[in-house]
């Protein structure tokens, strides 16, 4: 008989359907994290001012060529062009970070006034706050494309829907919104608030973000509250 499965066939197939997001969100988050990079003093980047936004611009298009629409195409080389373009952009987080911790303990030129100061310690929080989002976002789960197609059976990041199904449907996977509110939340809480990271990385990771965060934030708003003082 044509146009009938058996239910063999039936559960086969649900097994193999792809749930895979839309790509866009990423996108825009690298591209938002490129103009902050363009936007730094030139004492608190690591190159040039159009090194990183012209290499991590390359290997979002490679991405988007390879994968494009909804992102589920699990491939070696998309997985290790992911890999890179975080590890840049967490890379060129953490360095202006040291670099502009260093200018307010010494005194750098961001340092003269209250409004440059502010702004160049916003755009380096704002940065921190991408780059580790898009870096949970890259790392739990194996990447987008496999959680698209299998959640793993253990998760790294915990989230609220993992402690109660009940709460989303079956087949629900986290969106890089929710690896945006983490990255959000754990800058400005500096410890888990609803997200629990239960790997070794993810513990690691959000420690690190946590403590970035804490020296930006108290650093400058010390260091402003004096200079307008």
């Amino acid at each position: 008989m044509t146009g009938h499965h058996s239910p063999e066939q039936t559960g086969s197939q649900e097994s193999h359907k792809s749930f895979g997001e839309s790509r866009w969100p990423m996108a825009a988050a690298v591209i938002a994290a490129m103009v902050l990079t363009v936007l730094l003093p030139d004492s608190l980047r690591m190159a040039p001012r159009w090194v990183f936004p012209v290499v991590e611009g390359l290997l979002l298009l490679a991405l988007i060529a390879g994968d494009p629409g909804r992102i589920d195409r699990r491939s070696a080389f998309l997985r290790a062009v992911s890999i890179t373009l975080v590890g840049a952009l967490a890379l060129s987080a953490v360095w202006s970070t040291a670099h502009l911790v260093d200018d307010l303990i010494h005194g750098g030129p961001e340092t003269a006034s209250a409004s440059s100061l502010l702004q160049a310690g916003g755009t380096v929080w704002v940065g921190t706050v991408l780059a580790f989002s898009l870096l949970y976002y890259e790392l739990d789960g194996g990447g987008a494309a496999v959680r698209a197609h299998q959640m793993p059976p253990t998760p790294a990041l915990a989230f609220p829907q993992h402690f109660n199904p009940a709460l989303a449907a079956a087949d629900w996977r986290p969106r890089f919104i929710d690896y945006l509110y983490l990255g959000l939340t754990n800058a400005t809480a500096f410890s888990p608030t609803d997200v629990m990271p239960l790997a070794p990385w993810a513990k690691i990771v959000m420690s690190v973000q946590a403590l970035l965060s804490l020296l930006i934030l108290g650093l400058v708003i010390a260091r402003a509250v004096n200079v307008l003082a």
